[in-house]
């Protein structure tokens, strides 16, 4: 008896510190996104530089994730837990006395890459940790830590920017990182996979260049130009890559991405799930802050207390949507949660730039509460897709999906919201409409007015204004579509399988959706 309160203690505990690292992960793009007028002022840099701020980590991050899981399977997932949470540590120490932009950046991106190696290493720990009639509330409280690293992200860090200055945005970040490193360190037991043959370095390789050179091309497509010779070599070397990283995927013997889980549509559903948030929510944690803080002229406290109507829900509605698998089908409920941000970002785009606080609110709560939904489903779903032994690759695949789509969807949306802009300030800006909308929207105004001194301020307000609206309702589009190939991926029926599959973890989603393993119906 004793020795099974000691184990269920000890599993609480892990529980504990990968939780405290979710909730760190959050803080590392939410506190720079409010911070960023601030960092502007302090380290100077021009557009491209400042949007790095933020891609850079997230480009990185994304990138590393499935090679993080393969390493976790193959030399332990509590030493590149520990490893990676010690470097993301380390690097956030260093962010915080970065005094030149270039090395914030590339400080930014190595933060990201210890990330990965925390946030893999600590999922699939967890994983080993729990049978599966507790992995779905354990999975689920790590979505809620996630959820209080969004929520309550931006008003501390605002709080830190104003007392202490930006610096002081990554204490909480190593506070959070340090405990974690502390329970893993005593509390986690090291588990690896048997049958794993260590890292795919060649797909992992490029993998990451062609995410670079995607990123990198559509950054610097709105300053150059998209017909520039630089800008068309990056977007073709990102095909490149890509087509080589399909082909490398295809030989090994044990791929990275195993690529014969995309012959499931639940699969494919699930990653399509992943990327559907990036478009209806996480873009506007970045670009919100921005607007409330840079262009609106709000503090840095407003602008974090505005996000939190956003970021709240997720605190509560990920357990929530657990809960409510007992009722309904997971493809029902992340339909349904779809739907409604993108009635919230239908809502918000009534509202121009500019106009009273509190009327966003409403708006902005129901993009958390829809968006809160599937969020709670997501993870678990996709460590159920391959065997214990591989859930290190399960969820690399996963969060490389879905963090690698948040970084394209930030470029993309920037870059939207750019084109956008520099269209509006129309021939009274001449030559100089791009540059100025680069720095309107990185929050720059002063910047922007020195270009074109004879452009008044409500000038450039309602160019933004009006942007920013036609930015909503396309992503109000992107998301609704996504919400019908969802539920269709997912809610199909694909009704043959057999115990071949399921033994090489290729079990179509809809037993575990549906409870078709011979168990009755399943926890998610």
């Amino acid at each position: 008896m004793r020795t099974e309160i000691r184990e269920s203690r000890g599993r609480r505990l892990v529980l504990i510190a990968v939780c405290c690292a979710a909730a760190a992960m959050p803080l590392t793009f939410t506190g720079p996104a409010v911070a960023l007028p601030s960092i502007s002022r302090s380290l100077g840099a021009d557009p491209i530089a400042l949007n790095w701020v933020t891609n850079a980590f997230m480009l990185t991050f994304g990138s590393s994730l499935m090679a993080a899981g393969a390493l976790a399977d193959s030399f332990g997932r509590k030493r590149v837990f520990l490893g990676g949470l010690a470097a993301f540590l380390l690097f956030s120490v260093g962010l915080a006395f970065a005094r030149n932009i270039l090395w914030f950046d590339i400080l930014r991106a190595l933060q990201g890459i210890g990330a990965a190696a925390a946030f893999s290493g600590g999922m699939a720990s967890l994983a080993q940790e729990f049978d599966e009639s507790e992995r779905l509330r354990a999975f689920s409280l790590v979505g809620a830590s996630f959820g209080v690293g969004l929520a309550f992200g931006p008003i501390a860090s605002g709080l830190m920017v104003e007392a202490f200055g930006w610096p002081a945005i990554f204490g909480l970040v190593v506070v959070l990182a340090g405990l974690s490193l502390a329970l893993g360190a005593v509390f986690l037991r090291e588990t690896r996979d048997p049958d794993a043959a260590g890292l795919d370095w060649k797909g992992a390789a490029s993998f990451t260049a062609a995410l670079a050179s995607l990123t990198s091309g559509i950054l610097q497509g709105p300053d150059s130009g998209w017909s520039h010779p630089l800008v068309i070599a990056m977007l073709a070397a990102a095909a490149l890559f890509f087509l080589a990283f399909w082909r490398i995927e295809r030989s090994v013997a044990r791929p990275m991405l195993d690529l014969t889980l995309f012959r499931y549509p639940r699969f494919v559903g699930v990653q399509l799930l992943a990327a559907a948030p990036a478009y209806g929510f996480v873009v506007l944690l970045i670009l919100l802050p921005v607007r409330f803080i840079g262009i609106e002229g709000m503090s840095a406290v407003e602008g974090g207390r505005m996000m939190i109507a956003m970021s709240a829900p997720l605190l509560i509605l990920p357990i929530v949507a657990g809960l409510l698998t007992r009722w309904f089908a997971p493809a029902v409920i992340c339909g349904v949660g779809l739907l409604l941000s993108a009635a919230g970002l239908f809502w918000l785009s009534l509202f121009p730039a500019g106009s009273e606080p509190a009327a966003l609110l409403a708006p902005l709560l129901l993009i958390g509460l829809g968006i809160s939904l599937p969020w709670g489903l997501m993870d678990g779903l996709a460590v159920s897709v391959v065997p214990k032994e591989r859930a290190g690759m399960a969820t690399g695949i996963f969060s490389t999906t879905r963090v690698a789509g948040e970084g394209i969807a930030l470029a993309i949306v920037t870059a939207i919201l750019s084109a956008l802009t520099a269209w509006n300030l129309g021939p009274e800006a001449g030559a100089n409409a791009a540059p100025m909308a680069q720095r309107i929207v990185t929050g720059n105004l002063a910047a922007a007015t020195r270009l074109a001194p004879e452009t008044s301020h409500a000038a450039l307000l309602q160019a933004y204004g009006d942007a920013f609206s036609v930015l909503l309702l396309v992503l109000t589009g992107i998301t609704v579509a996504t919400a019908a190939v969802v539920f269709f991926f997912i809610g199909r029926g694909d009704k043959a399988f057999g115990d071949a599959e399921i033994e090489a973890g290729a079990l179509p989603f809809d037993a575990i959706a549906c409870g078709e393993t011979g168990t009755g119906r399943s926890n998610l």
